[in-house]
């Protein structure tokens, strides 16, 4: 499902101020081969399949999946009640970054490079070993702890290239009953969900670490936490040099 044209502005998400001092405890986490980043709308009838493969790669601890619902298919009779503007805003930074200009759903982004349908598992597999080649996706390893009612994120020192590190809240499943539009009458359940980016600052190769309270993640609906370090900018996303994903409740 292509998206019609939209005007592309820079990415803006909410930024908190957090500490960047002491060294965490982090508990041991698999070594991830890929960010996945599905960018979904309720509003497409080419998704389900794609939010369903999705759900499985969740399982895969190897991976850090994640649905980004966007929000340029309400025009089409069904308001998503999970999409953000700046889920769009980040799908057609990908498309200006790459020159190919393709936003669509469902749109699987592979980290932070390549883009490929979302509900097509052998693409994903090919698209993950073809990022990998390089030696940059995922060279940086994150840890994240959870303690004393506190996230902690460690990012070591590395090879200085300019990232942003961003801490996203998530919500593992969100069954969702869609009245209107194109899958009206379905229930379809979402894995992963991004409810929120926290920058929790920038990266060019020195050791650094953040505190976050977990009061301050909207704990009511939020059971995880999702950290990258992407090269780049939020209006210009690069690779993806370091990430993971933890559950926190």
């Amino acid at each position: 499902m292509v998206s019609r044209s939209l005007a592309i502005d820079c990415l803006t998400y909410a930024v908190i101020v957090v500490c960047s001092s002491a060294v965490p405890h982090s508990s041991a986490q698999a070594e991830p081969r890929a960010v996945i980043e599905l960018f979904t709308s309720q509003g497409c009838s080419s998704c389900p399949a794609a939010d369903k493969l999705l759900g499985e790669l969740a399982g895969d601890p190897t991976l850090v999946a994640m649905s980004l619902p966007v929000d340029y298919w309400d025009y089409l009779g069904w308001k998503d009640t999970l999409a953000q503007a700046g889920h769009s805003k980040r799908e057609h930074a990908y498309a200006r970054v790459r020159g190919d200009g393709q936003v669509y759903t469902p749109q699987i982004v592979v980290n932070g490079t390549m883009h490929v349908l979302g509900s097509d598992k052998d693409a994903i597999e090919h698209a993950i070993a073809k990022t990998r080649k390089s030696g940059v996706p995922l060279s940086l390893p994150v840890t994240l702890g959870v303690a004393d009612d506190n996230v902690t994120v460690n990012v070591p020192a590395g090879k200085a290239i300019a990232s942003e590190v961003w801490l996203c809240p998530i919500t593992k499943a969100i069954p969702i009953a869609i009245g209107r539009g194109e899958n009206r009458g379905r229930t379809v359940t979402y894995y992963n969900v991004v409810r929120r980016w926290l920058k929790l600052g920038e990266w060019n190769g020195t050791a650094e670490s953040w505190k976050v309270p977990v009061k301050d993640l909207q704990t009511g609906e939020i059971d995880s936490v999702a950290v990258m370090v992407q090269a780049g900018k939020a209006s210009s996303p690069g690779p993806v040099l370091g990430a993971v994903l933890s559950a926190i409740r």
